[in-house]
């Protein structure tokens, strides 16, 4: 990625010294980052982004087969990754039934028997967030009350993101009064196609306004926006506009979350922060059915961002059923055995 080094931030004059630690000693009193208040957009910078696809595929490829983790480490990120999840069904046949039967997956996502042979269950294993239409908001409120599992809504007109823009608004405010602590929005992705990146920024930044204080991810639609350049370009602005998550994909695109994409965005937010300090989280959603799939964004995370990067706050992986092949693995690490996946049911 090539970019214009600007808005580079300096400590305040008097500014106390942060004690040097350790990353593990980091990690355990990591606290929630300050929200990303957003900055002016400079269209300048945003033009200057180049993307060199080649190089790009390159070091995507490298992820699944240069590093890998196995036994009790494996089995450990894979709880990790559970806590980064945001737990969801965003179906035409959903029903309040099937909304109550995630949520209380959501709460004990790991069979108490595994955790018990892992030594796990003081940990407090539960997901990330619920992510469910506007309609079951209510219903997923009301059932992870007291857990401390935040709801998140599909807003905007998901997944095509072509309501008015009046409409698109009150639905967010509609969600966030009805309960919903964190809304995932939908750009329209002929503002990116078109160039229009003011328009882009304006669209985001309404939305912002309209979250309150409810956390927003932006859903870019990155597989209908045709290069990676306009993936780079579309996430800075995303970020100059307040958000606090950039997202590749509602799910519904021929193609959702690539690793290409992701080697993208997260340099993105890599670029932001240093120019910022204002740290802004991903999730990439769509097409993540897999273990092995969640490992490999786990990795790209740490290598691209950090361990900073690896917890919920500022990681969540868009899944359905990705929950179900975690647990088979688990229970493989416990017993040595694969079982059925109906002996992990999601709903």
């Amino acid at each position: 990625m090539e970019t214009k080094r600007r808005y580079d931030s300096a400590a305040e004059p008097g500014a106390a010294a942060v004690p040097a630690e350790s990353s593990e000693r980091a990690l355990r009193i990591f606290i929630r980052p300050e929200r990303n208040p957003g900055m002016p957009l400079d269209l300048e910078l945003v033009r200057a982004l180049r993307a060199n696809r080649s190089a790009v595929e390159r070091r995507a490829a490298t992820i699944p087969t240069r590093r890998t983790v196995k036994q009790e480490w494996q089995a450990a990120w894979l709880l990790r990754a559970i806590t980064c999840m945001d737990l969801t069904t965003l179906q035409g046949d959903d029903t309040p039934s099937n909304v109550l039967r995630l949520c209380a997956k959501a709460k004990h996502p790991v069979r108490r028997d595994l955790l018990d042979a892992m030594g796990a269950t003081q940990l407090g294993i539960r997901v990330g967030a619920v992510c469910v239409y506007h309609a079951f908001v209510p219903i997923a409120v009301e059932a992870l009350g007291g857990s401390g599992i935040p709801v998140a809504a599909v807003s905007t007109g998901f997944p095509a993101g072509l309501s008015p823009l009046p409409q698109r608004i009150d639905e967010i405010r509609a969600s966030v009064a009805a309960g919903a602590s964190e809304i995932d929005v939908v750009i329209t992705r002929a503002h990116a196609l078109a160039g229009d990146w003011q328009a882009l920024y304006d669209e985001v930044r309404a939305f912002r306004e309209a979250c309150g204080t409810a956390h927003m991810k932006v859903i870019l639609g990155t597989g209908d926006l045709a290069t990676l350049v306009n993936v780079a370009r579309a996430s800075l602005v995303a970020m100059m506009a307040g958000a606090d998550f950039v997202k590749t994909s509602t799910g519904k695109e021929t193609v959702n979350a690539t690793l290409p994409v992701g080697v993208v965005m997260t340099r993105m937010i890599r670029d932001y922060y240093e120019r910022t300090g204002h740290a802004v989280g991903f999730k990439p959603a769509g097409g993540i059915r897999t273990a092995k799939a969640a490992l490999q964004w786990l990795i790209l995370m740490k290598e691209e961002l950090g361990d900073r990067w690896l917890r919920a706050e500022l990681l969540r992986l868009g899944a359905s059923s990705l929950l179900t092949d975690i647990e088979r693995q688990l229970e493989h690490f416990v017993t040595g055995r694969y079982s059925a996946a109906h002996r992990h049911p999601m709903i």
